[in-house]
């Protein structure tokens, strides 16, 4: 529900964040070393702040550049590492930073030609298509921070599996950074910008048509032409228009770009629910530019700034993220004969439970797993999973071979999947979806935050099922306590409690004082408020057993 009385119309003047000076604090203001909110910390998708706030500027960059050259060095990762950009207004000198110093320290980086942007999956696609045939192993940077506010800056590391870097190298790097800022940058390698990309370890080549001409290994795309479906497609301003052009054009599909202005102040966005300018193509208000051309088109869809993220609208609407996994996941693995029947399926622990049950009728093993993306690499590059989805509308899968594609999300190829699954079953996604409710049950899910400070977030993140001691749950009995993903072992850093007919998850925020409630229920909207209050109680009895 929307908290701003203009959430969903367009931002307007006085929306828009200064982005001139943003960019002169990226390079005038400088981190505290002793200011812990300053440092250099990667959160499930790497590093993220605001060149405003210090979290994200020069000598953070610079620091965390020289982290990971030395990390690649030790790790024996001696090939080129690609090197993306998305179209936040700090993402261009991050790079410009992130090229000064890997030059000087003899690796050999690859960029878009032209100075032009790179989704992820496309870094992911690049570093696993070059490190087939290569025995020096290609690694990735990605300079974004998702679907975040105009005013913020992000940068991620993805090793030579393709997708995010699990916890131990993100550790040595936030370790090396955080020295070197607080050592004022001694030991840091830079050379000039000019001198950089003057350099033959500066190689700047075409990313766009390998990666599209490659999509045809994973998505049926004679079926969506012969379909001739009426596509729309609004890039939220983000890295992947060109993609979106050239898919077009390469494989003459009836796809029509809304709106392809690309600008840093993210002006033609429309508010969030609490007035924020943010490129969320799960939120039906960010969306709501879209939206409004539902009605013109057979599908419509949105991708964040990175790309690795979909929104699917029918003339229905926007769908649930969740929804549309589950719809993913039914349709894959009845329609990709050459995978083998032994190919599992991974969710994250918050994702929708109908995804269980649609796993459990298809026969197939479930892997559920904390949050973040991270945790089904592995699976995807192995080929153990053929699909990896998270609630926040994020997902990838293998080639139709069985091999993998990306190892990242990858919203361009959601969303394509969305149209192949059109084009094969004559059902689009929502009435697909509707199929699924009507045989498993529909379901009511939501998620909510609520205030808790650092002492309070550092015992939520570190539960035990003990500390719980509630026995029902807006009603039903609980049939469990995690702290732990059942597919892997891992903490998930918070608590999920389940009944037969609902569940809740808590998890506290890295960057806010709050911790996230995610809720589903089988039995409507009033059962899932009643599973919210208790979550928040059950929450803060923890807190006060804790002397919180």
């Amino acid at each position: 529900m929307a908290s701003f009385d203009r959430a969903g119309q367009r931002a307007q003047q006085q929306d828009l964040h200064n982005i001139p000076l943003l960019v002169s604090n990226y390079f005038q203001l400088t981190p505290d070393p002793t200011n812990p909110a300053h440092k250099v910390e990667f959160g499930t998708s790497g590093h993220r702040g605001s060149a405003d706030k210090s979290t994200f500027n020069q000598n953070h960059i610079l620091a965390i550049a020289q982290a990971i050259a030395d990390v690649r060095t030790e790790k024996g990762f001696t090939g080129p590492l690609f090197v993306g950009k998305d179209t936040h207004a700090l993402s261009e000198p991050a790079f410009c930073s992130v090229v000064e110093v890997l030059v000087a320290n003899g690796v050999k980086v690859i960029a878009q030609a032209d100075g032009g942007y790179t989704p992820t999956p496309s870094i992911s696609h690049a570093i696993l298509t070059h490190n087939k045939s290569n025995d020096q192993q290609a690694d990735g940077i990605v300079i974004t921070p998702s679907h975040n506010p105009p005013q913020d800056g992000g940068i991620k590391y993805n090793p030579p599996h393709g997708g995010p870097a699990e916890g131990e190298l993100t550790k040595a790097i936030e370790q090396r950074a955080n020295a070197y800022i607080a050592a004022g940058l001694e030991g840091i390698q830079r050379v000039s910008f000019a001198l950089a990309t003057a350099s033959d370890l500066f190689v700047e080549t075409d990313l766009v048509m390998p990666y599209v001409r490659d999509l045809a290994q994973v998505v049926d795309i004679d079926a969506i032409k012969k379909a001739n479906l009426h596509i729309g497609v609004d890039p939220l301003g983000g890295s992947g228009i060109d993609y979106w052009k050239a898919i077009a054009t390469h494989y003459e599909l009836d796809i029509t770009l809304v709106n392809d202005d690309i600008d840093p102040s993210f002006r033609f966005m429309s508010l969030d629910k609490d007035g924020v300018i943010r490129m969320d193509c799960s939120s039906p208000y960010a969306m709501a530019g879209l939206l409004a051309y539902k009605d013109q088109y057979d599908l419509a869809f949105g991708n964040d700034p990175d790309f690795d993220r979909h929104g699917i609208v029918t003339p229905a609407g926007l769908m649930n993220p969740n929804h549309y996994l589950a719809v993913c996941i039914d349709y894959l693995y009845q329609h990709r004969p050459r995978w083998g029947s032994d190919v599992g399926v991974g969710k994250t622990l918050v994702s929708s439970a109908i995804i269980d049950k649609v796993v459990e009728n298809l026969g197939r093993q479930l892997c559920e797993v904390p949050v973040g993306f991270k945790w089904f690499v592995d699976g995807l590059y192995n080929g153990e999973l053929g699909f990896g989805g998270e609630e926040s509308a994020g997902a990838s899968f293998l080639r139709m071979d069985g091999t993998p594609w990306t190892t990242d999300k990858d919203g361009i190829l959601l969303c394509l999947l969305a149209a192949e699954i059109t084009a094969v079953t004559g059902k689009n996604p929502q009435q697909y979806f509707d199929e699924l409710a009507a045989k498993f049950g529909a379901s009511c899910y939501a998620r909510i935050q609520a205030p808790a400070n650092g002492e309070q977030k550092a015992v939520l993140s570190k539960l035990s099922a003990e500390m719980v001691t509630a026995d029902t749950l807006a009603g039903d009995a609980i049939t469990a306590k995690l702290t732990h993903a059942l597919g892997n072992g891992q903490a998930i850093g918070g608590l999920k409690v389940a009944t037969e007919f609902g569940w809740f998850a808590a998890r506290p925020s890295g960057t806010e004082d709050v911790y996230k409630i995610y809720c589903e229920s089988f039995k409507g909207e009033a059962h899932l408020g009643k599973i919210q209050e208790e979550a928040k109680r059950i929450v803060s009895d923890v807190f006060k057993n804790a002397g919180l």
